[in-house]
């Protein structure tokens, strides 16, 4: 693979939007790409749309658990190894599918994880941040947002 040249043209993207991802398998996999030629990876995430095809509502915790999987994986990733993280958010798992988690609804989970990872880590002035942002008085991470 390091003589095809494709290491230098290309950056891996790592998918995972479970709660609860394998750290060491995904810093494993990370040397593995480093040792195959790639300096450079990236990470993908989600902040909605990723947790039942008719899921109509979006649980934050489950999202706010998956970005600190990935926080936890860059801390023990080369800090020049990660290039990024892509935030996704899904409206639909295929194109016969009905729309799942419309944005409105998720803005609290894309505030939460984008909060999470600016500050790396996810406290009570994280949330309170996040509720002045929005507005609201008060977030709910392990339940269904009223």
């Amino acid at each position: 693979l390091p003589e095809s040249g494709v290491p230098q043209l290309v950056q891996p993207m790592i998918w995972d939007y479970t709660a609860d991802l394998d750290v060491e398998g995904k810093v494993q996999l990370i040397e593995k790409y480093r040792r195959c030629g790639f300096s450079k990876v990236w990470f993908a995430s989600a902040f909605k749309g990723a947790t039942g095809v008719n899921q109509s509502l979006t649980l934050i915790g489950h999202h706010l658990k998956n970005h600190l999987q990935w926080l936890e994986v860059a801390k023990r990733t080369p800090p020049d190894a990660l290039e990024g993280i892509a935030l996704t958010g899904w409206q639909r798992y295929d194109h016969f599918s009905v729309l799942c988690e419309l944005l409105p609804v998720a803005i609290p989970s894309l505030a939460v994880c984008l909060q999470a990872l600016k500050n790396g880590g996810y406290s009570e002035q994280v949330k309170e941040n996040v509720e002045k942002l929005l507005g609201m008085s008060n977030l709910e991470i392990d339940s269904f947002m009223r």
